[in-house]
């Protein structure tokens, strides 16, 4: 998600470094950074917030990182982090392909992906967030029995990832061809998707693990 850029962003994150790091190197050692040692869950890709602020109010007893490389994004999650005091949710803004820099070897218990980018060129897939060189990423700092969520409304993208995570040698569960047919009531809508699932697009859901 990309919006128009704020020249004032990096100040305003750096001002807010209690709940946000734009450089952060704490690998092994994040439990250091909340109020309480519990289990860790991380979202890649948290875009305007929604997903990760709300499931960080729902779920008190699991700490929340919402990672989102976009300064000018990352923005709007820290406002509602502020506003709504939330204590376990912490945010960084880094790319996927160094999670390895900063989380530890099974330091994750899960990793949510929502709505990433699909890039549907052929030429462009080893960037899409469930290509095997992110799965071994996940791998290696989620728990033994650490689970991968994912939802998207791209049909393309679910059939790639369903492959790319088959072939990588993955258990898949609770696969979802429609989930808001029978919504489960705990499905935190992102903002993206219920701007798609009002315009009729189905939402595509699965859950993985590598154990």
């Amino acid at each position: 998600m990309r919006m128009r850029n704020k020249p004032w962003a990096e100040d305003y994150l750096l001002s807010h470094s209690d709940i946000v790091s734009i450089d952060l190197s704490r690998k092994g050692e994040i439990q250091s950074w909340f109020n309480k040692s519990q289990p860790i869950h991380i979202e890649v890709g948290s875009g305007m917030g929604r997903f990760i602020t709300e499931m960080a109010k729902m779920n008190p007893h699991i700490n929340y990182i919402g990672i989102e490389r976009d300064k000018n994004v990352m923005i709007r999650i820290v406002e509602k982090a502020v506003e709504q005091g939330i204590e376990n949710l912490r945010l960084l803004t880094v790319d996927a392909e160094h999670l390895t820099d900063i989380f530890g070897e099974g330091e994750v218990d899960r990793v949510y992906l929502n709505f990433s980018d699909p890039w549907p060129k052929t030429r462009h897939a080893k960037r899409r967030l469930t290509h095997a060189n992110y799965l071994s990423i996940y791998k290696a700092i989620l728990k033994s029995d650490g689970e991968i969520h994912f939802k998207t409304d791209n049909q393309q993208l679910f059939e790639f990832s369903i492959e790319s995570m088959s072939q990588f040698g993955m258990k898949l569960k609770n696969i979802n061809l429609n989930l808001h047919e029978n919504e489960p009531e705990d499905n935190i809508k992102t903002e993206y998707e219920e701007k798609f699932s009002n315009k009729g697009f189905r939402i595509n859901r699965l859950e993985a693990s590598f154990n």
